[in-house]
């Protein structure tokens, strides 16, 4: 009996040994196994290249830190942030009403201008609100009627679900069931990008920071889309990039990363990225 009690001490030695070697598993909100502090962001494709960006600049000075950025659409980070899924969701629209109700709290971060993107052989070079309103309605269907060559418009939007698509159908006033039953639906900046870019017909929207030669940008009422018209409030299609979060399911590593962002070499690498300071 003696042999069995020792044996038996033996093996849940063994077996405490094993679990403690484990350690606690990580979620994306506490520490991992191996001492490092996770921070677990997700959400926003058009917020995410420019936190990810902040994320490997931060990681340089704070080695034991770990931060993960997801992209998959503004509403599902919102979503996330609100279950405890992940401990921060980015979002590039405002929050509506029934979920500031679940108890988020919002920290702007950036502010982004939305731009309406043509092929660069396009001669039209500025539109009106009510006039990008008639093309992704469908009420404007071919480029003659704005100025430019007799080809039809393709409407290339975002998909459901993308902060992008619901503050550019808020800001420039349609809904998803008026968007034309004929537009192109890409996922993602990148590839509204790439379909307009490859397609002298299209009309699309992006982000400030996926701007480059490869498309046209359009003005709107004659206003040009700089980070300063947005800053001055001339530039009306533009929008908040927002972190959201839970207060129990925040942490300090969490706050310390907003600091880092909001501090002025955090804000000096949202312009470098090509979104707007808030400071």
């Amino acid at each position: 009996m003696g042999f069995m009690n020792k044996k038996s001490l033996l093996l849940i030695f063994i077996f405490a040994a094993v679990l403690t070697a484990c350690g606690k598993p990580n979620d994306g909100t506490g520490t991992s196994s191996g001492g490092r502090e996770t921070i677990s962001i997700s959400g926003s494709t058009s917020v995410g290249p420019l936190v990810e960006k902040l994320a490997d600049k931060y990681k340089q000075k704070k080695a034991n830190v770990n931060i993960e950025v997801n992209q998959i659409g503004s509403s599902a980070g919102i979503t996330n942030a609100t279950s405890g899924v992940s401990q921060i969701g980015m979002s590039s629209r405002e929050l509506k009403d029934g979920e500031k109700a679940n108890g988020l709290v919002e920290t702007i971060v950036a502010y982004d201008g939305i731009v309406v993107v043509t092929h660069p052989s396009n001669k039209v070079k500025d539109l009106t609100m009510e006039e990008v309103k008639l093309v992704f309605t469908g009420e404007i269907r071919n480029w003659n009627e704005l100025g430019g060559n007799d080809m039809e418009i393709v409407v290339v939007s975002r998909e459901d679900g993308s902060g992008s698509r619901d503050a550019f159908q808020e800001i420039v006033g349609y809904s998803s069931g008026e968007l034309i039953r004929e537009a192109i639906v890409a996922s993602g900046n990148g590839n509204i990008k790439t379909t307009v870019a490859m397609n002298k017909h299209a009309i699309g929207f992006v982000s400030f920071e996926y701007i480059d030669e490869s498309i046209s940008t359009l003005k709107i009422n004659g206003v040009e889309a700089t980070a300063e018209n947005v800053l001055q409030q001339n530039y009306s299609l533009s929008r908040p990039f927002l972190f959201v979060h839970k207060e129990e399911n925040f942490t300090e590593a969490g706050q310390q990363f907003i600091d880092y962002i909001l501090s002025p070499d955090g804000q000096a690498i949202v312009s470098e990225a090509g979104a707007i300071p808030v400071k």
